[in-house]
């Protein structure tokens, strides 16, 4: 099973053709994806479906609503992993 920060790297990379980020912007655990990475709803469900893919897990809605940061994200990915 990868570490959070295998898990971390992966989803960052994951998510970069989704997000709007400002140069020399770092992304890190407390990066919000809607405010500061600017993913509109359409691209959050692009991003969840490539998780799913990327991780082979299932998000459900209720996480899918915990997905603010990319700290969030990790975890949700993290408590999804066999």
């Amino acid at each position: 099973m990868p570490d959070r920060d295998e898990v971390r790297k992966r989803f960052i990379e994951l998510i970069k053709p989704f997000i709007r980020q400002d140069p020399g912007q770092e992304i890190t655990d407390d990066t919000f994806l809607d405010a500061d990475l600017r993913v509109n709803s359409a691209r959050m469900i692009d991003i969840v479906l490539e998780s799913e893919d990327a991780f082979n897990i299932l998000i459900d809605d209720a996480s899918m609503g915990r997905l603010d940061t990319v700290g969030a994200a990790v975890t949700v990915i993290m408590e999804k992993l066999p």
